[in-house]
């Protein structure tokens, strides 16, 4: 089964946050758009706010939904729900997160993100910023 995951595109500025993860977590050292997985009983949008929350200290309104993909890795498989939020309050922190950036889409491509991903980088290239 699946592990599912909720991934906030927040976009600034016309520039996207990445969060950087820490060590010892699965895909340490890469960057991706701040999120987790869902906790029982959790909708998607209620873990992306809490998640931002405690790993960022930001508060998100989530605005819709970007992209929706499966990825299998070697030990998981990963169904990954990528919403464009709004930042409401708070600036960036490091709580749970090793480094941020705000990047511009065409400097995505230096960033090393997960596989999984990819296919929601092309969708924010596609987006009017």
């Amino acid at each position: 089964m699946a592990v599912v995951v909720a991934a906030a595109v927040i976009i600034r500025d016309g520039r996207v946050l990445l969060t950087r993860r820490t060590e010892g977590q699965h895909l340490a050292g890469l960057w991706e758009f701040p999120g987790g997985k869902l906790e029982q009983g959790e909708s998607p949008e209620e873990a992306l706010v809490r998640e931002c929350q405690e790993e960022c200290g930001i508060e998100v309104e989530v605005v819709e939904i970007l992209d929706v993909t499966h990825h299998r890795y070697p030990d998981k498989d990963v169904l990954l729900l990528f919403y464009r939020c709004e930042l409401r309050a708070g600036e960036v922190r490091h709580l749970q997160v090793a480094d941020h950036a705000w990047v511009a889409p065409e400097e995505l491509d230096d960033y090393p993100l997960p596989p999984a991903d990819e296919r929601v980088v092309a969708r924010i290239r596609a987006l009017e910023l």
